[in-house]
């Protein structure tokens, strides 16, 4: 596959979910290879921060990057994703803040934006991922599988010990029309019980209903309702092609997951790594 880079700047303004304040963010084409973030606010010389996994850090409730002096930017893996299926492999984002917008919860907005700037070409190819062989990763009950396959296929599975977000499975081939209709509109999700603890721990101040769903013992606080009636397990789809997005590489396998997480999607993606 070519390297693809956007065809024109982007500029776009949204909430950040942990600080809760405005984030202005401006994509502009590259060729170096690499996506790389840049915070405008920094000192220059050191506000970069290279998509690379050995730069991930804190995956408890994201996925996070930061560099070697003290840089970070938290929670890009719905961006990630959105970047994934339009196969960009070179760019440069710049923040004012620490984090993405998060937009809706979903990747359509980051989709949308990439659709309406075009992408453009370049010279130099990406090595695929090619899955020749079973892998395979376990955590307790958590597990991911990569099977040979000719196209990128991903199956999911969640299970939640609650009165009504118990289990859901999803299947689908990866190309660009089924990741639009299908996984890009997907939200986050989070349960009410959680709300508390994440306030009090300065998380989730920029948290919306118009930006995530809230699961209630008895269905979701959102009035306007799920917009698939699994959309908890697509979320989580949406997540993992983010995750795996550190690799600035396309894939070609079928991957199975069930229960993972940012965790282990990111020390799965650095099994994938050393294909």
């Amino acid at each position: 596959m070519k390297r693809r880079t956007i065809a024109k700047e982007i500029e776009y303004s949204g909430i950040g979910l942990h600080k809760g304040e405005t984030i202005f963010m401006r994509l502009l084409p590259s060729n170096t290879g690499k996506i790389i973030f840049r915070r405008v606010d920094l000192e220059k010389g050191k506000n970069e921060i290279v998509l690379d996994i050995d730069n991930t850090f804190d995956l408890t409730r994201g996925t996070n990057l930061k560099n070697g002096f003290g840089a970070m930017v938290f929670t890009i893996e719905h961006f990630l994703s959105a970047l994934a299926m339009v196969n960009i492999t070179d760019l440069i984002v710049e923040l004012n803040g620490n984090e993405l917008p998060i937009c809706d919860g979903s990747a359509k907005v980051f989709l949308e934006l990439f659709e309406n700037a075009g992408t453009r070409d370049l010279e130099e190819e990406v090595e695929e991922i090619i899955i020749k062989e079973p892998l395979y990763l376990s955590l307790g009950d958590k597990h991911i599988v990569a099977l040979p396959s000719e196209e990128y296929k991903l199956t999911y599975s969640i299970r939640f010990e609650h009165s009504f977000l118990k289990s859901q499975t999803a299947e689908f081939i990866l190309d660009y029309e089924t990741y639009r209709k299908e996984i890009a509109p997907a939200r986050t999700f989070g349960f009410d019980y959680e709300i508390e603890y994440l306030r009090k721990n300065n998380l989730a101040l920029g948290g919306t209903l118009e930006n995530a769903i809230v699961v209630q013992k008895d269905g979701v606080m959102n009035p306007g309702g799920l917009r698939f009636e699994d959309e908890f397990v697509r979320h989580k789809m949406l997540d993992i092609i983010g995750d795996f997005k550190i690799l600035n590489r396309p894939i070609k396998a079928h991957i199975i997951a069930i229960k993972a997480g940012h965790a282990l999607d990111i020390e799965f993606a650095k099994k994938l790594r050393e294909i």
